[in-house]
């Protein structure tokens, strides 16, 4: 990462430190308004499934199709998945299609006793979150509705080519931003709206 961007990074950083008062730190989550990801969907499912079943789940390799005809088959099933709709099928199925089967050394010995939020890897709001509000206002990202090719170009440019993430992390940021992105810009809340701003 050259000097550039560090110090890009670590303005808005402090930047946002600053802006963030006490009592806006208080409320509850302030990017509520952004959908949630696979890994936030995928860990209260694990948490409540039979340990088989979980640890099935966390070893299998399937394409995006075949993860949303299992969720869409196993709705009735496995707590909790009924009440997910279908744009969170989709993103859950994007997100196992990307990062199953999980990494030997993440698989915890025993999938019952697990807390599923430190183990699973990030899931493309995470990664919005992290990586890309160092130098936008996440409602420049979260607003637009682009097509993965966009996407991919956006994050291949040389501005954003050094942000620290595998091929496959932008591969899986892009497509979680294709099912999500495109927020109309009153839901966002009034003090994080871009006002016009493109950086």
């Amino acid at each position: 990462m050259n000097m550039a961007s560090r110090l890009c990074r670590i303005t808005v950083y402090f930047a946002t430190a600053l802006w963030m008062s006490p009592a806006m730190a208080q409320e509850d989550d302030v990017f509520a308004f952004i959908p949630d990801g696979g890994r936030t969907l995928l860990a209260p499912l694990l948490e409540d499934a039979p340990t088989e079943e979980a640890t099935a789940i966390l070893t299998d390799e399937k394409s995006r199709e075949e993860w949303l005809a299992y969720l869409q088959e196993r709705s009735n099933e496995l707590p909790g998945l009924g009440e997910l709709d279908e744009h969170q099928l989709l993103t859950l199925a994007d997100y196992l299609f990307f990062n199953m089967p999980l990494a030997v050394e993440r698989m915890p010995a025993d999938p019952g006793s697990a807390e599923w939020g430190g183990v699973l890897p990030h899931d493309g709001r995470d990664l919005t979150l992290n990586e890309c509000q160092f130098c936008h206002i996440i409602t420049v990202v979260v607003t637009q509705d682009r097509p993965m090719s966009q996407w991919l170009g956006t994050m291949n440019k040389p501005s954003h080519v050094e942000i620290p993430l595998s091929e496959k992390e932008r591969e899986a940021l892009a497509s979680y931003l294709v099912l999500n992105a495109g927020i109309p810009e009153d839901l966002v809340p009034e003090e994080l709206r871009a006002g016009g701003a493109s950086y």
